[in-house]
């Protein structure tokens, strides 16, 4: 089992360097963040750190390998001094912090070794450190030198973002009765081991988005020009589950950028699958209304391209519902975010596809590496 932050005391902190993993990859524009949801969920931890007199370092990636953390930076100053560093490595700035100042460090992917789990950059990172934290529960189903490498080097810890997950997630396995699951988004192999996973333990789980293109498919329906998450096996034996529901309508875009509501057998070859349809809609309130535990993971429809309807009558029936509900994936996050409905969501989890990986495995990467 991974050791906690809170197992540390103030003696164990003060004027120790703390090599801190987070995830500050989100949404930039115009050297701006557009989202700090994620970043702010980081916050409490960074400012326990701060106030018990630790030299914080934070690591993150973002995006592609040429982006830059700079404008990240310039967001957290509003709430907490930070330095930041050109650098993927910076001995000289580590060497140079006191007690309770930030360093900011500059996107991990610039230096290739990052994805390639490279034991010399894992080196170089913990110079000088003392303690590591993982809070960064998002990436740690990545098997990244920063997320496996590290905790191999130096002491290790979870922060308290990184707890909630863990501890919020966990609760899947024992959801209260009855248990109602919504997985959307475009790529049925990251979603087909959750399926599977809880198969067994909810009452329902609704299928949307484009991963449902390929189950119609192997069903014989037409899906047009939709996206379809190809070479995928063992579709058969989803499709026996009783308590796995497709949508039973759609929204189709034809060619001249209608917008029909059809029944999956009459989309046409030249239409794009663009948003689940009303009854389906209808179907997934009506279960989300009675339910006791609801998981939600992806939106319904093409949100990028403005498909929005289904994702937020879906999210508002999350919201107004009394059952404990967990959500999470950033375009679904976003929906909620559009609604100002983040609050009323008992969790909303900073991860997308780990959140999924630890519901199948009940384990990632990052975690092993923290426990060993």
């Amino acid at each position: 089992m991974f050791k906690k932050i809170t197992d540390l005391k103030q003696d164990d902190l003060y004027e120790k360097t703390v090599l801190m993993r987070v995830d500050f990859n989100v949404p930039i524009k115009n050297n701006q963040v557009q989202d700090g949801f994620r970043i702010k969920q980081v916050l409490p931890t960074v400012e326990y750190l701060v106030e018990a007199g630790a030299k914080v370092i934070l690591i993150s990636h973002l995006g592609a390998s040429k982006a830059t953390l700079k404008p990240v930076a310039d967001w957290l100053n509003q709430f907490i001094p930070v330095k930041f560093s050109t650098k993927v490595v910076d001995t000289e700035a580590v060497k140079n912090l006191t007690a309770g100042e930030v360093l900011l460090l500059e996107n991990l992917r610039q230096n290739s070794g990052e994805e390639t789990n490279d034991e010399v950059l894992a080196k170089d990172l913990a110079k000088g450190a003392d303690i590591y934290i993982n809070e960064a529960f998002s990436v740690s189903h990545r098997p990244h030198s920063s997320v496996v490498r590290v905790p191999m080097i130096l002491p290790s810890y979870v922060g308290f973002l990184f707890m909630k997950e863990y501890e919020e997630l966990s609760r899947v396995f024992s959801a209260s009765k009855p248990f109602v699951v919504v997985l959307g988004g475009a790529k049925f192999s990251t979603k087909m081991p959750v399926v599977e996973s809880l198969a067994p333990l909810a009452d329902d789980i609704f299928l949307g988005g484009a991963l449902v293109h390929i189950l119609w498919r192997k069903m014989g329906y037409e899906v047009g020009q939709s996206l379809v998450d190809e070479g995928i096996k063992g579709l058969d034996e989803i499709l026996k589950l009783k308590n796995v529901h497709l949508p039973q309508d759609v929204v189709v875009t034809g060619v001249n950028n209608e917008r029909l509501n059809k029944l999956p057998e009459q989309v046409g070859m030249q239409e794009v699958i663009s948003d689940a349809g009303k009854q389906s809609v209808d179907k997934i309130v009506e279960a989300i209304s009675g339910a006791q535990f609801v998981l939600w993971n992806g939106p319904l429809g093409l949100v990028e391209k403005g498909f929005t309807d289904s994702s937020r009558q879906i999210a508002e029936a999350v919201a107004s519902s009394e059952a404990y509900s967990i959500v999470g994936g950033g375009d679904t996050v976003a929906v909620l975010n559009d609604l100002n409905l983040i609050d009323d969501i008992d969790f909303v989890s900073t991860a997308g596809g780990a959140m999924l990986e630890f519901i199948a495995a009940g384990t990632l990467v990052g975690l092993e590496a923290l426990s060993d």
